[in-house]
């Protein structure tokens, strides 16, 4: 089985050091949930094709199969050891408050059976009461987000040593600005929803300009999930380049947004999958490709709206949560 070398991002470690952060990450994010057992193998497996960079979360409840995997993978010699690992986990928004930010890290790193994380996440700018995690959550359950004592617990759970990097997702420019004018340490990732149909042009400007990596999810437009979309797999233009290149529309996809100098979190329990996603790197775009992408794809942002979502239908739009940003 060959082995492949993900390429790797420097992200903002601390006020002048960097860490390593490899482009192509695990994604964990699915609807409906995989069978723990299942995913546990399904990591492994991952880790004999190359993948070193796993991306969960409280909220998809694969914290603890993930770590198993990885303490399996380091015993069975597969890894010389945790450190080659880069592992995201997120802050979700009960949780969200303040004096729980460090109990809850403390809790994700028990379950990942880790000392520390790479990357610590706020999931979603807002809270929702402590103590509920009853989801989705309901109407009455949601609260502002105390930006200014939120972002210093996260600031505090790096100081512990507990994550080498902090950063947010689903963040708007708007509601970055504001996390970049209380920070003492600023972000260096925002993870958001980014692919060929919608591309995140100004947002991914503002972070360039601040030192923040973006990384994407939703780059395939997370097909099968009740909060998918078929647009990307059904692009016209997206099959054109494809059958050009003999590669996948998910390959063209993928490596359109690799080549906008981002991360990515994708997806993908099946060993062909995992193994076709890892072969955009030996190839690139055209000119006029990457053109046609910016140019011919209508923009349109999937309505993710899991975390907004309760028995009495919508309570946030989309366009609230993006501070009228779409």
């Amino acid at each position: 089985m060959s082995l492949t070398t993900v390429p790797t991002l420097a992200i903002r470690s601390g006020p002048s050091g960097h860490h390593s952060m490899p482009v192509l990450g695990f994604g964990t994010a699915a609807s409906p949930l995989p069978e723990p057992t299942m995913l546990k193998e399904t990591v492994i497996e991952a880790i004999k094709l190359g993948y070193r960079h796993f991306d969960t979360s409280p909220r998809y409840q694969t914290e603890e199969p993930i770590g198993e995997a990885l303490s399996e993978a380091v015993s069975l010699g597969l890894v010389r050891s945790r450190s080659e690992f880069f592992v995201t986990t997120k802050l979700w928004c009960a949780d969200a408050n303040g004096g729980l930010v460090v109990p809850a890290i403390k809790r994700s790193l028990k379950n990942l059976k880790l000392d520390y994380l790479d990357l610590y996440i706020i999931h979603w700018p807002v809270s929702s009461k402590p103590g509920k995690y009853k989801f989705p959550i309901d109407e009455d359950d949601f609260l502002p987000m105390d930006f200014e004592v939120v972002w210093s617990e996260m600031e505090e759970c790096q100081r512990l040593g507990l994550a080498k990097c902090i950063g947010v997702s689903n963040f708007s420019c708007k509601k970055l600005q504001h996390i970049l004018s209380i920070a003492t340490i600023p972000p260096s990732v925002n993870q958001v929803e980014m692919s060929p149909i919608w591309q995140q042009r100004k947002l991914r400007e503002l972070c360039s300009s601040n030192d923040i990596v973006v990384t994407a999810y939703s780059v395939l437009g997370s097909r099968g999930a009740f909060w998918g979309t078929p647009k990307i797999m059904e692009s016209d233009v997206l099959k054109e380049i494809a059958e050009a290149k003999e590669k996948t529309v998910a390959q063209v996809s993928m490596r359109w947004a690799y080549e906008q100098g981002v991360s990515m979190v994708v997806k993908s329990f099946t060993k062909e999958r995992l193994e076709e996603n890892l072969k955009i790197f030996d190839w690139s775009l055209t000119e006029d490709e990457t053109q046609r992408i910016s140019t011919e794809i209508p923009q349109f942002r999937n309505v993710h709206g899991e975390v907004y979502t309760s028995k009495k239908g919508p309570i946030k739009s989309v366009a609230e949560m993006w501070d009228g940003e779409i």
